[in-house]
This record gives C-alpha cells, structure tokens and sequence, in this order.
C-alpha cells in the first residue's frame, strides 16, 4: 500500500518525485477537475447560492483514472498550491474522490500539504506537518467564481442585445477596461499648451573650471516660477541671457542613500518583465510558473514581500562572499507592503537557491532564464547596502547688462550626481542612476557664457497604459487579485475590447469604448472603482473567516437583478462607432471602415449588408515582395498584436516575415533567403 500524492501538473510531480522516494505514488489532475457548467448558470441562487459543479468531459477519463488510483492506498495527500485556488482544487479532488470511490474515504488518511517553494527541505517539512483543507479559503474561491458567474451570465447576455453580438462583461475584466477607456478619453480631451525651456552653457573662468562646460536651466524670472509661453517671451529672455553675466549664487552639496527595491510580488514581477523583457503578463506568468514546478523560485502567485530569515541568511552569506563585507548592511533587510489585505504568511519571489545564477540554471528556455535572472537580481539587491550618491545643486544669476531693475533678474539651475559608493548598483551592469558631474564652483564666482539653446516644447496629454501601468493601477485601486492581472488583459486582447499600438501602449477599441458607455450608464455602481475594491475586501473577508458567502452574495445579487432586469427592458441600443477611411469599395463605391473581427482589425465596405466586400488592413512599407515580386510588402499584426510583414498578394503569395525585409536594392540573388518564413504560419486576419 503505497502513499498517493495529488498534484496539478505532470512538471510538479516529477520535481516531487525526487524528493519523496518509492514509497510515494505522485499523479496529476491537469489542474481543476470540477468546474461550473458552460451554458447554463449553474448557480442556485435560491438556495445559499450553491454552486453546480460538474466534471468536464475532456477531464472525464482523467478524473476516473485518478479515483482508481487512490483504492486501497494507506496515505492520500494532496498537495496543491498554496493560495485559495490550490485549496478549492484540493477540495473538489476530495470531493470527487468520495463520490466516486468504491471505499469509504473515511477509512483512508487523507492530508493537505502546502509549500512555498519546491526544495526537498520545504516538501519533507510539509509532508511532516499536514493539515485539514482550510475551509475559508475554499469558500473565498466558491464567492469569486459564484459572483464572476452572477455578473457574466447576466451581463453578457444584455450586451449581446444592447451593444453588439459575443462580447462579455466581467466583475474585474469590465473596471480593467474601463480603466484603459478613461484614460483614452483624457487623451482625447487634452489641449496642448505651447510652452520653451531655455538652457545656457557656462564655464567657469580658472584654469580648473575652464574646459568644464555645463548647463543650466532657466528657472526663475524676477523672483517666480519661468514661465515663457511662446516665442516672443523666449526670444526677450534670449536676448537678455547672451549679454548677460553670470555669477554662482550657491552651490550645495548632499549625500544622499539610495535604497534598494523589495523583494518581487506577483505585481511588481509582471510590470518589471513587462518594461525589461517585453513580456505580456500571461507570458510572464507562464514562465514564472515553469521555474516554481521546477524548484528554482517560490510561489509565483503571492502579494507578499516577506522573506523566510533562511532565504534572508543564505543571501547575506552570498553577498558577504561574492561581494565583500562592505557590501552588507548591518542588519537584514525586512520588508512590509502597504495593503493591509496582503497575505503576510506567504513569501516573496525568489529564487530557491541563491547560489544557482542564471547561467547554471538547468533549463533550456531562454524564458526562463531572462525571468529567473530578474528574480535572482532583485532579491540579491534587496538584501545588500544602499548606494550612496552624492547630489549637487547649483544657482545661478544672469544679470542683463542693461538691467536696471530685479523685475527682470534671471535665475538658472543645474544639478548634478556622483556615486561615491555604488552599493546595490554594483550587481547591475548599468547602474540605474546617469551620473552627471558638475564642476566645483564657490558662491560669487563668475561663469563664462558660451551659448543659449531655446527649446520649443508642447505639453503632453496622460500616456496610454502599457500591461505594465495597468497592472500597477489595478493593484493600487486594488482592482482583482495578483492571479487575475494576467487572465483579465488576456480576455480584454481575446474579446477585441482592447489592441496594442506602437511601443507597448495598448488603447481601446470602439467596441471597448461603447461597452464602457453602456456599463457606465446603466451600471456606474457596479462598475465604480470603490465598489470593486469593497467587493474584493468582502471576498477576503470571507477568506479571513470573518464573512460568510451567502449574505455577501445575497447583498449584491438582489439590487444587481433588478437593475438587469430594468435595463433589459427599457435601454436602447447602442451604436458602435466606426472609423472611416479614404478608401473606396472597388465593388459599390462606397467608402471603405475598419472593422474588428476574430483576427483584429479589417476593411469593409460601408455598405455592409448590401455589400459584403473585405479585405485585410495593411500599411504599405514601399518594398516589393522578395518572393513574388508583384505584391508590396505590407505591415500587419496577429490577433495578439504582434507586427509581422507579408505580401499584399495573399493567399496567392505566401511571403511572410516576422523581421522587416531589407529594401529591393540589398536584397541578395537568392531571394528566398532574405525572407524568414513563418513554418508555423502567422495568426493574422487573412493569412490563419
């Protein structure tokens, strides 16, 4: 009679294979093995809201193979991920188990296992101290799923008649876009102001200072704040400036302590290999996913920054050895996030080991090594002394030769940093700071002017959101949990509510905008950035054991109900905004729109349904096609918005590139070679 483990993946059994011998029997369950119904609501919310599970078909045989397998065991052990979702999956193997198996359950031991971190030390002390199924955390897990349920199922539905066809609302995907669609609109409102900064280049006037040319920035104009608005203004102050003369009014000097960054959490995680790496939040979770199964970090799905005084003396070990003594503070670093809903009880992510670097890293995704390498970096860092930068800031006054008053007087300012002792900074290749040294001047001494350089510049609207910036504001409005970020951008991408544009930005579609519209104007409640939040405390509170889920259901489902029920009847329906374009229908004459289907963005004719002519939407590059040399190379992007190029001749021509062609003039004889094919084929509007 062997012990039988249960785990979610086939990487995470073998990863625990090694550590707990023959005598241990590990299986898989492919993740969830009980799911609400599709089609159907599968939420009884007449009684306690109790939810409607049920086996999916694909996961049938799997489920039947794993009940089998736990006849006649002596142990049964499950050990799924230590957050709510990882119990909720335990709870329903259970569940599953005892419904199916031919023996009482009651006459096997069965425990609950959790560990942070897949090391053998971690595994033998879980296996040691096991624990019943937490309850809370599977009924905090039951609310999240049920309300979702609530809110899709009814929503949904009420957008399909009221909006447009097979779009989806979410509890948490629906704030996110309204979070993108707010921002665009700010944009779209903004008035740029005309507005000159003017910087002038001195030198000081000893043999030391001679050669040391510097720049300082206008700042002050007779006592206030510079503020030249337009070319007349920078042109008398210009003016001025190049007949003035200039003479230091102070100069000061601090040192001042860098600190590092804590540890990483789900959140910061995303956002940093987001910025650095280029990666989208589920990519990032994928491969974050991959080195945990493998033992090299602890669990990915965390918002803690605590670390365990093991992690924290292993570290200081390493930087004492690797780096000097210098390098260490005097005590460990010990970190606290600011959210009074951050599970203290779990850890940051780390690496597990942190004399394993990224080049000894026994993987071969370059993935996973650029991600783990992030990881090692920042916990290293968090644990080593600040860096000591030493910050200058100079004033200076220009003095209008023919100035007869202060009402013109000019103040300039220059600052500049040196670091005296780099201190974390060392374990980057580029330290995070640009040094900028000034010369060493003394109050009174005067300057040399050598040139005045007026600068035209525009006030600037908010940014778009990047992945990154949208995950930051989702948890700083404390929008969803660090599991849901990724999901919730991967379905914005997935129902066209959202695209990506030129460097990273992403923007909303008008199938985006007018969802918002709708929501906002029949939902603001709901859909109000408080409103979420509250909702996400109450889930937790449910988790702490202090709420229960059918009264915090029962307070949001009886309003929510009626008020779908209200606008089912008496809203209009919206009309999406189309965009049109100088193109012409070659088949009616009509002018042509963009349109989003399934692959993103496409033309069609305007005088859709009487004419039904598409084609794809390309941006025309100027090159011919390698291949064919008929077509024009032309820029398109997947449905995930990636950029690849391809020939305007397409199906007849099959060229497709992910790099950019050279020009025609370049290309070599074989034209072939000049083209990188896509063997897997791009995933595009009319080319999948």
């Amino acid at each position: 009679m062997k012990n039988l483990v249960i785990v979610e993946s086939p990487t995470k059994a073998r990863t625990l294979g090694q550590f707990l011998g023959p005598d241990y029997q590990i299986l898989a369950s492919m993740g969830h093995v009980r799911d609400l119904p599709k089609g159907e609501f599968g939420v009884d919310v007449d009684h306690n809201f109790e939810p409607k599970y049920v086996i999916p078909k694909n996961k049938m045989k799997m489920v039947n193979q794993l009940v089998k397998s736990t006849e006649g065991v002596k142990n049964l052990y499950l050990a799924t991920d230590p957050d709510r979702e990882g119990e909720a999956i335990a709870w329903n193997l259970l569940k599953v188990i005892e419904q199916k198996s031919k023996a009482k359950l009651a006459s096997q031991k069965y425990e609950r296992v959790v560990f942070h971190e897949i090391t053998k030390d971690a595994v033998l002390d879980a296996f040691s101290h096991p624990r019943e199924i937490d309850q809370n955390l599977v009924e905090a897990q039951q609310a999240r799923r049920v309300l979702d349920r609530l809110v899709g199922y009814k929503l949904s539905p009420l957008l399909w008649k009221k909006v447009k066809s097979k779009l989806s609302a979410g509890r948490v995907q629906s704030v996110a876009l309204r979070l993108v669609v707010d921002r665009e609109r700010e944009i779209e409102a903004f008035k740029s102001e005309e507005y000159w900064v003017i910087e002038v280049e001195v030198s000081g006037q000893s043999s030391a200072t001679r050669d040391q040319v510097f720049v300082i920035t206008l700042a002050k104009i007779g006592g206030k704040k510079a503020e030249v608005k337009n070319q007349k203004e920078a042109d008398e102050a210009v003016t001025d400036l190049k007949a003035a003369q200039y003479t230091v009014e102070s100069v000061s000097s601090k040192e001042v302590k860098k600190y590092p960054n804590p540890p990483f959490t789900t959140s910061t995680l995303q956002q940093r290999a987001a910025n650095v790496l280029g990666f989208v939040p589920k990519r990032t979770m994928s491969v974050a996913q991959s080195l945990y199964e493998n033992g090299l970090i602890t669990y990915m799905r965390t918002d803690s920054v605590n670390l365990s005084p093991q992690a924290i003396a292993q570290t200081r070990k390493f930087i004492e050895e690797k780096y000097g003594k210098n390098y260490l503070p005097e005590k460990p670093r010990l970190y606290k996030v600011k959210s009074r809903l951050a599970q203290e009880a779990h850890e940051a992510i780390r690496p597990t080991s942190i004399k394993v670097t990224s080049d000894q890293l026994p993987v071969a995704s370059s993935d996973e090594k650029k991600l783990y390498d992030l990881i090692w970096k920042r916990m290293v860092v968090c644990q080593m002394a600040e860096a000591v930068v030493n910050e200058t800031a100079v004033e200076v006054i220009a003095n209008s030769k023919q100035q007869t008053t202060d009402s013109k007087k000019y103040l300039l300012r220059a600052n500049g940093q040196q670091i005296k002792f780099d201190g974390w900074y060392k374990v980057y290749a580029k330290a995070p700071i640009t040094e900028q040294v000034l010369p060493d001047l003394e109050k009174g001494e005067p300057l040399d002017f050598k040139n005045v350089n007026p600068q035209q510049k525009f006030t600037e609207p908010p940014p778009r959101y990047t992945e990154a910036t949208l995950i930051r504001d989702l948890e700083k409005n404390g929008i969803g949990r660090p599991s849901t970020y990724a999901p919730t951008i991967s379905t914005l991408y997935d129902r066209l509510y959202i695209e990506k544009m030129e460097g990273k930005k992403i923007a909303p579609t008008p199938i985006g905008k007018t969802t918002v519209d709708f929501l906002m104007k029949y939902f603001s409640d709901i859909f109000d950035y408080s409103f979420t939040a509250e909702m996400e405390d109450d889930l937790d509170s449910i988790a702490q054991g202090n709420a229960e889920m059918p009264a915090t259901m029962k307070k949001f489902w009886g309003p929510f109900e009626a008020k779908v029920e209200k606008v089912t009847e008496e809203a209009d329906k919206m009309k999406v905004e189309v965009e049109t374009t100088d193109e012409v229908c070659e088949k009616c004459g009509k002018p042509m729109v963009i349109r989003y289907g399934r692959f993103g963005k496409f033309l069609a004719c305007s005088g859709f349904p009487d004419c039904k002519n598409t084609k794809a939407l390309n941006s025309d590059t100027g090159m011919k096609c390698p291949d064919c040399k008929e077509g024009d190379v032309v820029t398109r992007r997947t449905k995930r918005g990636k950029t690849f190029w391809g020939c305007s001749n397409w199906p007849k021509c099959k060229f497709a590139s992910w790099t950019k062609p050279k020009l025609p003039s370049s290309l070599p004889k074989d034209d072939s070679a000049a083209s990188e094919k896509t063997s897997e084929g791009a995933e595009t509007s009319d080319q999948a």
